[in-house]
């Protein structure tokens, strides 16, 4: 049984909970988490009275990477993942520091540029028995269930 005083991620076999419905709940996450990003970078571009909207793109992206860093960095998961009752834990089990928050960011900009990188990473997720994109597989880092008990 999982236990956050002993170091690692919870056991697939042992703690299947802990993995239950992760890649269908990243995937409402990441959804809630660019509507978010869409609306930011909107807000962002109304108040510059919408000068600001014609670089739009360049805006979205800078806007998605620095929300989920920060939002990562400051409670191991994004609002779409709160949302829905995931974290992201470390190969240590803990949650992310900043500079871990920062390098997943980083990795799953790098990993989700290209439709390649993007069915690889859902094919990971959801043939990996502990439903690790790429991006967490180079890291030893994955999403579980939020623990109820901590």
């Amino acid at each position: 049984m999982y236990s956050p005083d002993q170091p690692g991620l919870p056991d697939p076999a042992l703690d299947a909970q802990f993995y239950e419905n992760v890649p269908t709940k990243r995937l409402l996450a990441w959804i809630v988490d660019v509507l978010i990003s869409v609306v930011i970078t909107l807000a962002i571009g109304f108040m510059t009275f919408g000068l600001l909207l014609f670089f739009y793109f360049p805006i979205l992206f800078g806007v998605s990477f620095l929300y989920r860093f920060i939002s990562i960095a400051s409670g191991s998961a994004t609002w779409g993942m709160r949302m829905f009752g995931i974290e992201l834990r470390n190969a240590q089990g803990d949650r992310f520091a900043s500079a871990e928050a920062f390098m997943h960011t980083f990795l799953f900009f790098i990993v989700n540029v290209s439709v390649i990188g993007v069915l690889i990473n859902a094919a990971m997720m959801l043939l990996g028995e502990r439903g690790q994109g790429l991006h967490d597989y180079v890291m030893g880092s994955t999403a579980i269930n939020r623990p109820v008990d901590f």
